[in-house]
Order: C-alpha cells, then structure tokens, then sequence
C-alpha cells in the first residue's frame, strides 16, 4: 500500500474552551481498529496539511478504512481524539475518483466496534408459585466472528449481556476465551421481564460540534491473478531480459521505457521482485547500469538522476537491505531517540538557553555513532548488495579510467545519498521507528543525515581515507573466521588423525583453510560453488558440533568449537551463498563412508540426498514474493500503456526503413531498433493471449485468486494504494 496523508481544515469544536489553537495534531490510519500509520505532528495549526508517502501491504482481510485526527498536550498522558473519518470496505467504490471532504464524526469508544455476533433470542411466558404470570426473555450468545485485532495479536474475547429498565438493570457475562477473533460462546442467559424493554438513553440524539473534516480522494480497484500456467510465456519473457543485447532491447527496458511518462518508474518494481526471485536481477543491474554509464559525460554526476538504473537498484536495496539496516541504525536511532539531546546549530534556530557549543558536541556524537556503525557493518551487509557495488566500481573505472575515485562514488550514490542517509531521515519508512519523531527529534535526524551524505560526497572521496576504505569492503570482505578442526579428505572414517587444527576464513567471495591465521591458503572454495552448507549428525564421526559444506567437489566436513560457533558458520555461509544458482533441495545428514551413505545406506555416492534443505535467508526473500501477482501486475502496466508500446514499434520501425534517429524516437531509449522491434512484436502476441485468457476467466466466473488493492488519495498529492 502506497499511503499519503492529506489535509485537513478547522479541527476541533467549533466554539468554546476546547477550540485546539494551541495543540499539535497528527493523523493515523487504521485498518478496521489496528493502526498501521501516522503522521507526523503539526504544531499550533487546526488546518494541517498532511503530505506524506508510506508504503506497505495488507497482510490481512479488513473491513473498514479509519483515518483518525488527534491533538497531542505536553500535559495530557494520552492523546486526544477530535474526530475520525471511516469507510467501510464495501463503500469504498461510491468514492471512486472522486475529491470530496468527509465531515470528522465524534470517536466513541461504545461505537468502535468490529465483527459479527451470532445470538438467539426468545419471549417465554412462565407461571409462578403463586400462579401469577411472568415473562423470561431466553438470550443464547453462540459465537463472534471477525472481532479485531489488538496491537496485530488476537485479544481475549468475552461477551456481556445488559438489560436495561426503568427501575434496574441486569447484566450477565460469558466465560473468557483465550487468543482468538473468533470466539466460540454457547452460553445461555435467563432474565426476568417485567418491564418493557427500551432503549439505552433518552432515545435522543444531540447535535454533535463541527469537528472539522479531512479532504481525501479513494480509489478501489483489484489484482485478478490467475492460475500460474496462464503467466508462462510472459514470466518467461521478463526472466529472459538479462540475457538480450543490447539491454534496452529487453522486455524489462521496454516496460520501463513506455510506463515512464505515466507512472515514472513505479512499473519497475515487480520487475525487481520477479527477477530476484529466480535469481536474475544481478546480471539484469549491470546491464542498466553500464547503458546509464555509457550516456554519463561526467565522472562526477555518475548515478546521481532518477533513471531506470537507479531505481531498479534502490528498489533492490529496499528489498534485501531491511534487516541490514536494521542491524546497523536501529540500536543507535533508538539511543537517539531515547535521550533526545538537542543538537540544533542554526543560530536562527537556537532556542533561548540553548549553547550551540553543547549542542555542536551532541551532534557530532551522534554522527560518529552513526557512521562507526555504518562502518562496522561489513559482515551484514547483503551479498547481493556487495555483488552490485562490486559491478558498479568495474563499470565505473572501465568508463572513467583517468579518474581515481569515481569506482567509490559510483557506490557511494547509493549506500550514503540512497541508502543510510535516506534511513536516518525517514527511520519510519523503513520499519526503524513505530512513528514519526517529534520535531526536535526530527531536526536532529535532518542534521546527521546531511552529514552522512557530505561524508560520501563526491568531494569527500579524495579526502576520507576512512570513506574509501568502507566502500571497498562493501564489495570484499572477511565475515568469519575461527580455528577449527578439518578432516582430511580420503581417511578412514575414524582415527584422531582423521583431524586437524586448520584456520577456516569466510569472504563474500571466498571459503579458505590455512595451516595457520595469516598463512597462505591450503585449500579455496568460490563462494559461487557452495551449493549448500548443513548440519552433520554426530554419529556421523562421532563428534559433535559438526557441519558440511556441499560444493561442486567433495564435501567440506567441519567441526567447530562449540555449538554457538556452529550455528554462526551456517549461518554466515548460507547468507554468503544464498543467491548461488544450483543451490541444493536436498542433502545427506551423514557421511559417505565405506562405499555407503550412513543415512540412507545408498551405495552410489552421487545419489540426491535424503532430507531436505534447510531453508536458506533467500527462501525467506522468495516467501514473501508472489511471481503471479507480480507478473500480473507487469501485465496490467503493458496493458495500460499499448498506445505507448506501439508508438516504440512505429518508431523501431521508421529508424530501420529510414537508417537513423527519427524525432518520434527520441521518447524512447532504442539501440537496436530490430531486436527492440523483434521483442515488442513478441510482447504483443503474449500480451494479447493474456488478454483472452484474462476475458474467459472473467466471463466464466472462475477467478484462481483474487487479490485487493486500494488506492486512497488525499488531496492534492496523497494517495493509499494497495498494490
């Protein structure tokens, strides 16, 4: 979901001792009564403008789209609710397109609810000992379903029933049922009626106060998926683009190219996530980014515009670089917001009582916790990521050969300018922070983020050794390394002599061992080789603590120094191979040995191992992607823009009958106007199978999935979508 807040205008009661002049208000949006975001707050103003961008998706069914308006007092424990706006998901359609202010309603707490309850009720008239006639109204609560989720987690649901009279009232209450949305009651109730029943209250309703209201524009559509077989072709033409010559020819290119009018370089997104799925996007990055060089004239420009190269591989970096940052600026973002120390150097800015000195102390601690962290975090840094950087500093000195320093600016324009100091600005974004900081906190950020990128600047490459040094090893460093025991190839499988102390080291290129730490290597093992790295059972040697490492030889048995240390080779290994083509699905748990697999007892030493894989870091990746929804999601961008694929095939066309570069060319990026022609000719036959495809699911009713996404925009430049 794509989320931005909009505006909003005269918060709060229209009149009287409440009017919020004084107070800071934010929004939230919530689906059904979970939050998923807010805004930042707004000092003083009852007319805000809200103007902010998020991104996420719905993991979830949701029955209501809430935005909630608060004001925050430094005196008030809890913030104040002025009002809300709520839509209800089968009503989103009546907004379609359309701008309208919502008028913010009244938050009750006795009106925020969710779910269905499923109840009998039932008159009966029974007679007394004393013969006279009485009624018992029968009230049986058997279930709820749909109840909402309370912080994300099921709550612990219980059911009252109050009946409510003139001269009392009688309340009865079931049984709590533990860590579930849908609660299973079956329980009866029995009450004595002598009374009429009437409602809660005076039956009256008062004029509620002009909350103020919220300006917003919705648009509801939905993502059809069909089943997998229906996307072959297309998935299949996409998967291949790394492959064409020249680059811009390629399927991935061309979708760029007609979308970027439209959508900019939205479109690209799902072609990141497909490629990087099946483990195609490196080659995919490294042709882009050549064709970007080869159109850049200056050194000192390199990288720096929005282009499909650089995109693709921020999209890259978003994708695989979460729990790297995570890792890397969470604990100290958390330290910077926990003390909160000012840091304001403006001396148009500075408060009364403020010491800039003080505060210039404060930043430039925090600066140096911020990037000794960046520059201590090799070993967790993606090795997808160091793969890129690696290929952008070749690209980059092969372009600019006279310059010293462009191989660190070519990476430097995305692990400072897109990367680091994008997260400590906007640490919300990239699920740092819950919420938005508060102001002070907020100019703080600002400050160390324009540091981080001063740091890697252009200018700063030449002087900061340290810089130069940090964007190296981003591309080869050592992860790991530790004394362990080897066994030597070819022995028997038992004997003390089996082992020996070796020194075991692990690159994002490389496995050695050594006779000892600084010698020269005895054996190295590519980490592009390593098609898996798994536990060995311990009756195996009987020893414990044991590990293989499967590559395209003999397996590497290992024995660390303990259990930890074991789990810590795996690990590291699996993040360093994990995007290895040919990775394995199964393995041998135990040794071959004596002509025979002791797990399984199959003679042949090539036979497919009997237990499945461990599940490596890029199966995590290849969870969360679904190649369908993101190939449908390609399929609808070609489909909105056919007008613009074919303006590319005319022009392809009139560059080969007139031999050069035609003005309706110059829309479009075509090297090889034949092979560009030859693959939008094959898009549109697969686009247009699609289409009928897409046409006989629909007229047949047979959808495989169906998948939502929401579009919500707040005027005049927010929007939520779900993609």
């Amino acid at each position: 979901m794509l989320l931005s807040a909009g505006e909003a205008k005269n918060l709060g009661p229209s009149s009287g001792p409440n009017r919020l002049r004084d107070l800071c208000t934010f929004c939230t949006i919530s689906l059904d009564q979970e939050e998923v975001y807010r805004t930042k707050v707004y000092e003083k103003s009852v007319s805000p403008f809200y103007g902010e961008d998020f991104y996420f998706e719905i993991p979830r069914p949701f029955q209501c789209l809430s935005f909630y308006v608060y004001a925050k007092s430094m005196f008030q424990i809890r913030d104040l609710p002025i009002g809300k706006v709520a839509i209800r998901k089968e009503d989103l359609y009546k907004y379609c397109g359309k701008e309208n202010w919502f008028q913010l309603q009244p938050v009750d707490p006795h009106s925020e609810v969710q779910g269905k309850v499923h109840l009998e009720m039932k008159l009966n008239e029974l007679i007394t000992e004393n013969g006279s006639i009485c009624q018992q109204l029968v009230v049986q609560i058997i279930a709820c379903q749909g109840l909402p989720l309370i912080s994300g987690q099921n709550c612990d649901p219980y059911a009252t029933v109050t009946l409510v009279g003139p001269a009392r009232s009688d309340q009865k209450k079931t049984k709590v049922k533990k860590k579930t949305s849908d609660p299973q009651f079956d329980e009866t109730f029995h009450f004595e009626v002598q009374y009429l029943l009437q409602p809660k209250g005076n039956g009256t309703k008062s004029k509620p106060d002009d909350l103020g209201s919220l300006r917003l524009k919705v648009t509801y559509t939905e993502d059809n998926v069909l089943p997998s077989p229906c996307y072959m072709a297309l998935r299949n033409l996409m998967l291949k683009s790394p492959d064409v010559k020249p680059i811009s020819a390629s399927a991935a290119h061309v979708l760029g190219d007609i979308c970027r009018e439209s959508v900019g370089y939205d479109a690209l997104l799902p072609v990141v996530r497909l490629l990087l799925h099946h483990n195609r996007l490196l080659p995919f990055l490294t042709s882009v980014a050549a064709l970007e060089l080869e159109n850049t004239q200056e050194a000192n420009t390199i990288f720096r515009g929005n282009s499909l190269a650089t995109r693709c591989i921020d999209d890259m970096m978003k994708i695989v670089g979460k729990s790297y940052l995570t890792v890397t600026l969470k604990p100290v973002l958390n330290e910077i917001f926990e003390s909160n120390k000012t840091c304001e150097i403006d001396p148009v800015k500075l408060k009364e009582g403020d010491n800039v000195e003080v505060n210039k102390e404060n930043l430039q601690g925090y600066v140096h916790k911020v990037f000794t962290s960046i520059t201590q975090s090799s070993s967790s840094c993606p090795p997808l990521m160091c793969d890129v950087f690696r290929s952008l500093r070749q690209l980059a000195s092969k372009r600019f050969p006279a310059d010293p320093h462009v191989q660190y600016s070519a990476v430097s324009s995305f692990i400072f300018l897109r990367f680091f100091a994008v997260a400590v600005l906007s640490p919300h974004t990239f699920q740092l922070r819950t919420h938005h900081p508060d102001p002070e906190i907020s100019r703080t950020l600002t400050l160390i983020s324009k540091t981080i990128q001063s740091l890697g600047s252009w200018g700063s490459l030449s002087k900061n050794k340290l810089v130069r040094q940090l964007l190296v090893r981003r591309c080869v460093h050592v992860i790991f390394n530790r004394e362990v025991h080897k066994r030597a190839q070819g022995r028997k499988r038992l004997g003390k002599k089996n082992f020996k102390k070796r020194w075991l080291r692990v690159t994002n290129q490389e496995l050695s061992y050594h006779k000892q730490k600084g010698k020269e290597a005895l054996c190295v093992i590519p980490v592009k080789n390593i098609l898996g790295v798994e536990k060995l059972e311990e009756s195996a040697f009987n020893r414990k603590n044991m590990f293989q490492v499967i590559h395209s030889e003999k397996p590497l048995y290992v024995q660390a120094g303990n259990c930890v240390e074991t789990n810590s080779w795996i690990e590291v290994l699996s993040q360093v191979s994990r995007c290895n083509p040919g990775r394995l699905s199964t393995f041998h748990p135990s040794a071959y040995v004596g002509g025979s697999w002791l797990c399984c007892t199959e003679t042949n030493e090539s036979t497919p191992g009997c237990k499945p894989c461990t599940a490596t870091l890029l199966a995590n990746i290849q969870l969360d992607i679904d190649c369908d929804r993101e190939t449908e999601r390609i399929f609808s961008f070609f489909s909105s823009s056919r007008s613009r694929l074919q303006k590319m095939e005319d022009a392809c066309a009139g560059m080969s009958v007139y031999l050069g570069q035609q003005e309706e060319c110059s829309a479009f990026t075509i090297q090889d106007p034949k092979e560009t022609f030859r693959t939008i000719k094959e898009l549109g036959e697969v686009l247009d199978d699609l289409k009928k495809k897409v046409f006989l699911f629909k007229s047949g009713e047979n959808y495989a999935q169906i998948k939502h996404h929401l579009e919500v925009k707040t005027v005049p430049n927010v929007f939520i979508r779900w993609p």
